[in-house]
């Protein structure tokens, strides 16, 4: 009897310490730790929905930029921190779909290491060519790269999804294009206009003045839904008729794997309803982003294991598994 009213009375302080979690939760700053630096779009919508955090929570959120090593500095660092719901990580597809294939050696599991909070942001790429190429529509340009084998298209570098993209795009349509690494973005997409290469998948905040002076055309756009920023320009899964394709970066926000459940249910619900606001959706969509209502963890541990799938057997096919 006594064994039993001591179980009954672990159940008892259980029960009560789960929802105390919550509630208490949280007593201190959070830090939101950033893999690229500020200024970017992934700092900009961060520090847009950490004041409504901040606001929602009653407690300081701190943005911390942690920028360098192909975002592993970032993502090792929360890998790392306390599971306390304190550190959190803004993660895009690089680092979770693509370094741990690229790399030979990471101090994190991409699976293990992390908890999904919220999955808020798609972040497209637009197909650009150079204005003489003679295509209008990317049926044109499959035609005209079956039957020439001298285009060539820029990337930020090797590994990186604009690379990727079109490499994605090869794969599925069966064309031949010579890849051209810049070390930057914006060179990597003046070339494009200037006529140094003559194709590209390019990040639409940086190609925007270019498209609208005329010195890119845009074919269509990377996602599944068309860009509120460029609403004329189809998906590629409208133009070439190949209603799966997708091929786009995210954000999302993860935390150390083991933080308490409530916790990280306090913090997918405030998400969820920050990224829900109108004026929330309107400036991400400003950004040439796409704002999207979160999936539940189990969703977006799904979506993150389909994303592992398509980019690492490209990494894998294109032979750049641990080239870096």
């Amino acid at each position: 009897m006594r064994l039993g009213a001591l179980a009954l009375g672990l159940l008892a302080m259980i029960g009560l310490g789960r929802p105390a979690v919550a509630q208490e939760y949280p007593n201190r700053p959070i830090s939101i730790v950033l893999p690229l630096a500020a200024g970017s779009g992934l700092d900009v919508i961060a520090r847009l929905y950490g004041d409504r955090l901040q606001q929602a929570l009653g407690k300081p959120v701190v943005i911390e930029n942690r920028p360098g090593a192909a975002m592993l500095i970032a993502t090792q660092a929360v890998a790392n921190a306390p599971a306390d719901g304190y550190s959190l990580l803004v993660a895009t597809s690089s680092a979770i779909a693509i370094n741990p294939v690229l790399f030979k050696q990471i101090n994190y599991d991409p699976v293990k290491s992390f908890a999904p909070v919220s999955l808020y942001v798609k972040s497209p790429f637009i197909l650009v060519v150079n204005p003489d190429l003679p295509v209008k529509s990317v049926n044109d340009l499959i035609a005209l790269a079956k039957q020439r084998k001298d285009l060539n298209y820029s990337s930020p570098g090797v590994g990186v999804v604009p690379h990727l993209a079109m490499e994605y795009m090869k794969s599925r349509f069966g064309l031949e294009m010579a890849h051209v690494p810049y070390r930057s973005t914006p060179q990597s997409i003046l070339d494009i206009a200037s006529g140094q290469v003559q194709l590209g998948f390019v990040e639409v905040g940086a190609s925007l003045p270019l498209i609208q002076e005329g010195k890119l055309r845009v074919l269509a756009v990377s996602s599944a839904s068309r860009l509120p920023i460029l609403p004329d320009a189809p998906t590629f899964a409208e133009a070439a008729n190949a209603p799966d394709f997708e091929a786009v970066s995210w954000h999302a926000l993860l935390a150390p794997s083991g933080t308490p459940k409530p916790v990280l249910d306090r913090l997918h619900k405030e998400m969820k309803a920050i990224m829900a606001d109108p004026e929330i959706k309107a400036k991400v969509a400003n950004l040439g982003l796409i704002p999207i209502d979160t999936p539940s963890p189990d969703g977006i541990e799904a979506y993150f294991a389909g994303e592992r799938e398509k980019w690492g057997a490209l990494v894998r096919k294109l032979g750049l598994e641990g080239s870096q």
